[in-house]
């Protein structure tokens, strides 16, 4: 089966590709020419995927899935959550974002927080959209080189490393993006699509 991911983000890529073995022929928007930046305007996390992947069935025609994610923190009232790429500005600065989040939680007790992932798909015309979310803390400071956005601040419940602390394997086992992806591919062997 082919399918195309509505992202720019090898970071991503990567990610759903070890989710997905070879289970999936995975395409990037670069590698069929798609290179235009798609726009994320939407208020929620959902709104946001389901944009992205009607975007590109309207411009190929083809199968395709978009996942949006975002941090959510309790004591920022869901803080950055649909804005966690952008959270510092428009610019996309992880390292940035980590600072402004670690910032404005520095004499907050209450750490608890979610990353949650929606992915929709579009396949022969029909919608269908599935989620991942993985609760847990953010640390008083940035642990571990993987990973990228927040994975160095977040410690997944149950766990006594960050996400930027655990390999790409033992993340993957746990993340909210694999959780998602998991229930999309549950989704095709169900319709025997898979």
């Amino acid at each position: 089966m082919e399918l195309i991911i509505a992202s720019q983000n090898q970071n991503k890529l990567v990610e759903f590709k070890k989710i997905l073995g070879d289970k999936i022929n995975l395409f990037s928007l670069s590698e069929i020419g798609l290179n235009q930046e798609i726009p994320e305007n939407e208020k929620t996390i959902k709104k946001n995927a389901m944009f992205k992947a009607k975007f590109v069935n309207i411009q190929t025609g083809k199968n395709v899935f978009a996942d949006d994610t975002g941090l959510e923190i309790d004591s920022l009232n869901g803080e950055p959550g649909v804005y966690s790429a952008r959270y510092s500005g428009v610019k996309r600065n992880s390292d940035k974002n980590i600072e402004l989040v670690l910032t404005k939680l520095k004499n907050k007790s209450n750490r608890n927080s979610r990353f949650k992932t929606i992915i929709s798909l579009i396949l022969d015309g029909k919608s269908v959209n599935f989620e991942g979310v993985v609760e847990g803390k953010i640390t008083e400071e940035k642990r571990g080189n993987n990973g990228f956005g927040y994975d160095p601040i977040f410690q997944p419940n149950g766990y006594a490393s960050t996400f930027g602390e655990m390999s790409l394997k033992e993340k993957n086992k746990i993340s909210h993006r694999s959780i998602a992806i998991n229930k999309m591919v549950q989704y095709l062997k169900e319709n025997n699509l898979l």
